[in-house]
This record gives C-alpha cells, structure tokens and sequence, in this order.
C-alpha cells in the first residue's frame, strides 16, 4: 500500500483497538486516534527492532534527543536545548506528574472547559482544588481565551493552570495575543503552565501553533510543555510522549516527585519516536491535506443543512469537529442518541465538562468514505420523525 495512501480501509474491529471495540454494526468516530496506517519509515525502525529478536532492558538512544530537538526547532520555530527533554509514557501522565510537582493538596488548579476529559482526573488525582474557567464563544460559536473567566476562577492557593493547545475539542488554535494575556495572567500570580500540546503537528493552512513557552525567557521559565508523536503518526499505543522543561530548578523537582512511579518509554515507542520525528515531516504534510479537506467537507456538509440545526466552528487544528445539537432534538444528550439511532459512536459533550452539554465530538480522521457514511447515518437519523 503506498505511504500516503489515506483512503485506504483497514479493518480495525479485531486488533485490540479501544476505537474500534463496538458491535459491527457501529460505525467508530469517537476515541482520538486516526484509521491511517502509520508512515513507513516508523514501521521499517519498528521490524528492524523486531527482527532483532532481543527486547532486554533498554537505555536511551543516544540520537533521540536530537530528532526531537530538529522536530520541534523545524515544525514550530522553537529552539530547545537536549537536556530540557525528559521521556515518559504519555502526556496524560506529564499532565498529573507537572500539576503534582507544581502544587501542594489542597491548592488550586486552573483550566478552561470544555476540555478533554482526563484534564478533570488531574486535580483529584493530586488532591487539588480543580478551578474551571469557561472558554468564551462568540456569536459564531467560535471559542477563545478568556482571561477575565480565569480572573474570577483563580485563588490567592492557585498553582497552575492545564492549557490545551490546539484544543480538545473545540479545534481552536489560540493566537499569540491570546497567549500573551494567559502568559501575563499567570505570570503575574506566579502560576505554573502546563501546556499539553499532543496536538501541535496537526495545524490547517490558514493557522498557525506558537508554543506558549516560545513567548519569552520569563514564560519558558514557568512553563511545562509536553508533546507526543502519538496524535500526529497515529502510535498512541506505543506509549511515547515528551516533556520540555526548560528551567532546570522545575526539571529536578520533576524527577524527586517521579518516585519510581513514572516509567521511561519502552524499547519500541523509544524507536518508533525517533524514526517519527526523523523522517516523517512528508507523510504529516499529505495526512494534513487530507484532514484538511475532509474537515472542509464536513463544514460544507453543515453549511449547506446536511444536519439541520447543528452548528459547528471552523477547527483550525486537530481532527476533531465539535458539533453543537442543541438547536436539535437531541440536545439533551446527541452522542446517545447517535449511537442509539444512527449507529455512530461519536463522545458526548458532557464528558468535556458542563459547558460542553448539548455537544458531541466527532472524528473526522478517516478514509473520506468513513466520514461520508458516518455523516450519512447521523443525518438519516436525525430527519426521521
């Protein structure tokens, strides 16, 4: 199958994969992994590994520490140095391993809904006071930063604060002014940023993603960034993520509160990251075109009253739509009611928080006749009387 071939159907439904783990006549468009077969130069590293036949313990690849460095100074104009870089399984568990070194049980921790839902886990996990800030819309349902939201959220104990960018759900791509205020809200309280940022690879033409910690030497300071080839090459499974820290104080604290509780990547994500980063830069930019243009039809599909009454904001990044129903009759919960009369899996809005209510995420990172077909039965559904 050639490298770029992203129509392809690959049969998903018995290979362990939780998208997938639904009864055959359920069409998966819910859990964020994409159906495209990884880029062949990760599949080459992974069967030289395994042809090798020996899976002891492992160190650290001596060169990976610089793929992600030319990765990262490439893709989004950022210049890190090698030992800002710390390796763990994936960004979920940076997101609790930072909030956990940045803050004490009892103090605060700063997001903005609707986010992705392991984020909730995060204060409770740490025994922190979660404190939501509510992103803003405007009258196009388009989301942004909204500092004054976090003004009226914070405490004088709050410690951090979780920033999801591109964001999970919305798609949004937040621009530098609107970094800039967040960065000054937070520095000016002392706060520390936890940015999960999985999704930075996967930005359409008209956007582009500025790591917050790109602003300035006082934001890089304050900030714990963590990025992962998982969302881009679709290799979730591989459990491969990284944390760029670049203040050294906020590294060595990170690794007293490890405690032998965060394990390194393993052997085979440890490979697969670096031939990701390596030599994957043609494969991300035609799976980009394509996302672009199955985004596109999905917003035509909406434009032009495919779902009557659903609303849906431009995303900018990701390969998510976040789909509002609650102009429809299942509002009171659509991913339900999708699944119930349509046949598609999509994630109700609800498990991003309670602004998210009357929403529903779908997953358009799929062959163009997957989306079609999905969007088929939801509209199908959604007419019938």
């Amino acid at each position: 199958m050639p490298d770029f071939d992203f129509d392809a159907i690959i049969d998903r439904r018995h290979s362990d994969s939780a998208k997938w783990h639904k009864p055959d006549d359920v069409l998966p468009m819910w859990v964020a992994d994409t159906d495209f077969k990884s880029p062949s130069a990760v599949i080459e590293a992974l069967e030289r590994r395994l042809a090798h036949g020996l899976f002891g313990y492992h160190y650290e690849s001596p060169t990976l520490r610089q793929a992600v460095v030319n990765w990262v100074a490439e893709r989004y104009g950022w210049q890190i140095e090698p030992e800002w870089l710390i390796f763990l399984p994936d960004v979920v568990v940076g997101l609790n391993w930072a909030a956990q070194t940045a803050a004490s049980p009892g103090e605060g921790l700063l997001l903005q809904t609707p986010v992705y839902g392991p984020f909730f886990a995060v204060a409770r996990n740490g025994d922190l006071v979660m404190q939501d800030a509510p992103l803003a819309q405007d009258g196009n349902g388009r989301y942004r930063l909204d500092v004054a939201s976090l003004e009226a959220a914070a405490t004088l104990d709050t410690r951090a604060y979780l920033l999801c960018n591109p964001q999970n759900p919305t798609g949004r791509v937040f621009s530098r002014e609107e970094l800039e205020a967040l960065a000054d809200f937070c520095l000016s309280r002392d706060i520390t940023i936890i940015a999960d940022e999985i999704h930075a690879d996967l930005i359409y033409s008209e956007s582009q993603h500025i790591p917050i910690a790109l602003l300035s030497p006082d934001v890089a300071r304050r900030t714990v960034t963590f990025i992962a080839p998982s969302k881009t090459f679709n290799l979730a499974g591989l459990k491969s993520a990284v944390g760029i820290i670049p203040d050294a104080a906020f590294r060595e604290r990170m690794q007293r509160t490890r405690r032998g509780l965060v394990p390194p990547i393993n052997l085979l994500g440890m490979a697969a990251m670096e031939a990701a980063y390596r030599e994957g830069g043609p494969w991300l930019d035609a799976q980009m075109h394509y996302l672009q243009a199955n985004r596109d039809y999905l917003l035509d599909f909406i434009d032009n009253g495919g779902l009557p009454g659903v609303r849906m904001a431009r995303p900018e990044g990701t390969f998510l739509a976040w789909l509002d129903f609650r102009a429809t009759r299942w509002a009171d919960a659509p991913a339900q009611r999708i699944l119930e009369e349509a046949k598609v899996a999509v994630n109700e809005g609800g498990w991003f928080g309670e602004t998210g209510r009357g929403f529903a995420r779908l997953n358009f990172g799929c062959p163009r006749i997957t989306l079609e077909e999905g969007l088929a039965r939801i509209r199908t559904a959604l007419l019938a009387a």
